[in-house]
């Protein structure tokens, strides 16, 4: 059914399957997600219009498209921006790394739930790998040890800083009173207020952990990803940031292959399904066999042997090409590139096959006619020929050329041995005598009577004209 499926478009695939995953554990509760979604539904309308023939629907569609791009760019540059940090190979090299050994995380939860208790409302935000400078606004400084005393006091009703977040980082609490984004998740119930809307924003944005605490239920709840997690009791609060705030090489020792692999099927499943059927559309195209003429070039010459005459000079080529985003094989550069380097002195035939063309990927060639090229090669020698001044018109006048002589006399020339054994000079280009109108000195190139012979020399000539009056 897919006679040249390759390799390379199984790996292909896997790697465009991880990609769109990523992207999608990332962004799936976030505004972003629901206007990605908008935009497949408009781009498969827009197949389906195009295919049914409906020109001003799928015109429409198309110019809609292009302008759509450009907002995007602009709505969303936060989230482009996310997206590209977290696909940055070197980030794990420059980023700086939590000190969680300066954390008692049972400590931390302990207070959290003293505050749940007393109906204390608090916001307690723990950086991870990215950065949330972007984010966070209004916030004080404070840059001081985690303690059970500077969490409680920081969030005790009345005090200047109770109203916001608290930023942990490095072991340290660095900020106070932050304000975050509020999420844009509508269903979202409404018993959640700004606090928990704001520690969801953060999440959604960023890979923060973010601790919440009700001030009118004195619930305890983890906002991790775009998800809202209710934590029971400080037990289950530690184990949780333990797993989430260590080193990361700990974290994935403790998550097993097979259940990274295999949690989350279904996503992972319809994922793998959506970039295949992407694939199959990219890849797959109606249509014949196209010709092209593609002429023939040579590399790899042994040396000693010069090239004489070659039989034909550019071949057929039948092109298929399977991919929608490879143009029409009419407008490509074919090319038949073959290699020299085996043939010997006297007829040689060359086979022409597929792997003489650079061709871009997604077009195969499925001809060649003819398939033989001839070749004729002859010994190349080399031998010193006399440089003839070539002139054209009369001199003005009384004038007449007491001296014409060139600088050197002779040449070394290179070429096959019957051609270049009855050569006995090399013409330099024309003199206009009409325009001298006193002895000069000019300079000239030389002009070979064949492509196939050549000068080793690559300056002009100077060529001394005398002249004389009569």
């Amino acid at each position: 059914m897919f006679p040249y499926i390759r390799v390379q478009d199984i790996i292909d695939i896997i790697i465009m399957s991880f990609l769109v995953y990523q992207l999608y554990s990332w962004f799936r509760n976030t505004k972003a997600m629901q206007v990605v979604i908008g935009l497949g539904f408009l781009g498969a309308l827009y197949v389906v219009t195009k295919n049914l023939g409906l020109f001003m629907t799928s015109w429409i569609l198309q110019e809609l498209g292009t302008v759509l791009f450009v907002l995007l760019i602009v709505i969303f540059q936060s989230e482009i921006r996310q997206a590209l940090y977290r696909f940055s190979l070197l980030r794990n090299l420059f980023d700086r790394q939590e000190n969680s050994a300066q954390l008692d995380f049972m400590d931390i939860a302990n207070t959290v739930f003293s505050l749940a208790s007393r109906r204390t409302g608090a916001i307690i935000v723990f950086q991870r790998r990215e950065p949330l400078d972007e984010y966070l606004l209004h916030g004080v400084q404070v840059d001081g040890l985690v303690t059970a005393q500077l969490i409680g006091s920081i969030f005790l009703d009345g005090t200047p800083l109770h109203d916001g977040a608290v930023l942990i980082r490095d072991g340290r609490v660095i900020q106070a009173s932050c304000h975050l984004p509020l999420s844009a998740n509508s269903d979202l119930p409404q018993y959640y207020g700004t606090r928990h809307r704001a520690g969801l924003g953060l999440s959604e944005r960023s890979d923060a952990t973010v601790v919440i605490v009700s001030e009118e239920r004195g619930e305890v709840s983890l906002a991790l990803a775009g998800e809202l997690l209710p934590i029971a009791t400080p037990e289950q609060l530690s184990e949780r940031l333990h797993a989430l705030l260590a080193p990361p090489s700990q974290e994935i020792r403790k998550i097993p292959w097979r259940r990274r692999l295999f949690g989350n099927l279904m996503p992972k499943l319809a994922t793998v399904l959506l970039v295949v059927v992407c694939w199959l559309l990219i890849t797959t195209r109606e249509g014949g066999v196209i010709t092209v003429a593609a002429p023939i070039k040579y590399h790899n010459l042994p040396e000693g042997l010069a090239l004489t005459r070659t039989t034909p000079e550019e071949v057929e080529v039948q092109l298929k090409f399977i991919s929608r985003l490879i143009p029409s094989p009419k407008n490509l550069d074919v090319v038949a590139d073959l290699d020299l380097a085996s043939i010997r002195e006297g007829n040689s035939q060359l086979a022409v096959k597929g792997d003489n063309f650079q061709l871009p990927t997604g077009v195969v060639v499925t001809g060649v006619k003819p398939s033989v090229v001839r070749v004729m090669t002859e010994k190349k020698i080399r031998k010193m020929v006399r440089i003839r001044v070539k002139t054209v018109g009369m001199l003005p006048g009384q004038l007449h050329i007491k001296r014409l002589t060139s600088e050197p006399g002779t040449v070394l020339a290179e070429g096959p041995a019957h051609m270049l054994s009855q050569l006995e000079s090399v013409a330099t280009e024309e003199i206009d005598l009409s325009a001298i109108h006193q002895s000069t000195v000019v300079e000239k190139r030389l002009v070979m009577p064949s492509p196939q012979l050549r000068v080793l020399q690559d300056e002009p000539v100077k060529v001394r004209v005398n002249v004389v009056g009569r």
